[in-house]
């Protein structure tokens, strides 16, 4: 098993498991090889060594500490996406007209998400009706493995 590290083009960095650096360059090539986070096929592997142990020497803690941190703020943009999926109804393309439906009364309120473009989200804000614009991976759109 080879474990890489890669990074899309928005540099987010993730780890990929491929049975071998063959594997990794056909999967690369048909497009299979994908951003956990934005969804971005643009993927590369990033420069990575192994870890050899020469004794008592530790490694630079400050390159750990960013490393950990964007790691950790990734994974929380995750579970919030996850949560925010869990606790609400995908009406997809309906959503400007749910929304003003709620916001006017017409039908009772309920946590919903959807499609909006750029102008019907200014549209609602410009009504007075609360909306947030998050982006979710496409990894998370369908069934997880």
């Amino acid at each position: 098993m080879k474990v890489l590290n890669l990074q899309c083009q928005s540099t987010h960095a993730f780890e990929g498991w491929f049975g071998s650096e063959e594997e990794f360059q056909q999967q690369l090539a048909a497009g299979s090889v994908a951003c956990p986070l934005c969804g971005d096929t643009a993927i590369v592997k990033l420069p990575s060594a192994p870890r050899i142990n020469l004794g008592a020497q530790r490694p630079e803690a400050k390159h750990e500490v960013m490393n950990a941190s964007q790691e950790t703020m990734q994974a929380a943009w995750m579970r919030v996406v996850r949560e925010v999926m869990a606790k609400t109804e995908d009406v997809g393309e309906r959503f400007p007209e749910e929304a003003r439906r709620m916001h006017y009364g017409e039908v009772e309120e309920r946590a919903i998400r959807g499609q909006a473009t750029r102008e019907e989200t200014e549209s609602l804000l410009e009504e007075g009706i609360g909306v947030m614009p998050l982006p979710i991976p496409d990894a998370l759109k369908g069934p997880l493995q």
